[in-house]
């Protein structure tokens, strides 16, 4: 089905009917993030024009964007970009969701983030999804943002996997670093004033782009959340379809 489809088809469930089953998200944190306003639901448009071919970036250009970083006390290496399908490939492209700029829009059937900008265009880059049994949709705003965050499973989480009690709230979490299944940075979606325990996230594993294999969140590259993370304006609307 087309991404126009979707948007003109599908009707959004609210997070207040997902939050709860948030807590069998694997990337979820059930502590940290203060409370915040309400967020107010975004109501999607009809999409401009999405026809236009994107423009690829180039390899010298992709060595750049994807290479190895020094951030905050940590060497992210580089990604083998050449191993990833080009069309999730960080991009500039025509808007195809009409929301106004500043907005995130999650496509996960195509798997593929959107930040809209002004003059109809966004940025639009790859990401991994949740697989089976944890996916979900609503709308909701950014409320709380994070770099190198730590990870704290849930406890229905470590329940299913005893191996994981070590990185359980009680125990603190997982340290920041690049084993971190959060990565570089973190984005906590919140509605109606309560975290929602979904996150937009960095990651690790490269071969997940594209994919359906996280517990429930949106994971980006590294390097990929790190250019969302500096892009996005406080409490940025989120609108995530099915």
């Amino acid at each position: 089905m087309s991404f126009e489809k979707t948007l003109s088809r599908r009707s959004f469930l609210s997070f207040s009917a997902v939050t709860a089953a948030s807590a069998l998200t694997g990337c979820a944190s059930t502590a940290g993030p203060p409370p915040y306003a309400t967020a107010q639901p975004v109501v999607m448009r009809s999409p401009v024009n999405m026809f236009q071919a994107p423009q690829t970036p180039g390899d010298a250009e992709l060595a750049v964007m994807y290479g190895p970083i020094e951030d905050g006390g940590f060497l992210i290496p580089a990604v083998p970009y050449q191993q990833i399908d080009p069309r999730f490939y960080r991009q500039q492209v025509v808007d195809p969701t009409g929301q106004a700029p500043g907005t995130i829009v999650v496509d996960t059937p195509s798997r593929f983030l959107y930040l809209v900008q002004p003059g109809g265009t966004a940025m639009r880059y790859g990401v991994g999804i949740g697989r089976e049994g944890f996916a979900w949709q609503g709308s909701g705003v950014i409320q709380w943002r994070q770099r190198w965050p730590r990870w704290k499973p849930p406890n229905e989480m470590v329940a299913r996997q005893p191996e994981l009690a070590k990185y359980s709230i009680e125990n603190g979490g997982m340290e920041p670093g690049l084993k971190n299944p959060l990565g570089a940075r973190a984005l906590y979606i919140f509605s109606n004033g309560e975290d929602t325990l979904y996150r937009l996230h960095g990651n690790p594993e490269w071969r997940s782009i594209g994919k359906a294999v996280s517990s429930g969140c949106v994971r980006l590259l590294n390097q990929d959340i790190i250019d969302l993370y500096d892009r996005v304006p406080n409490k940025a609307p989120v609108v995530v379809l099915q």
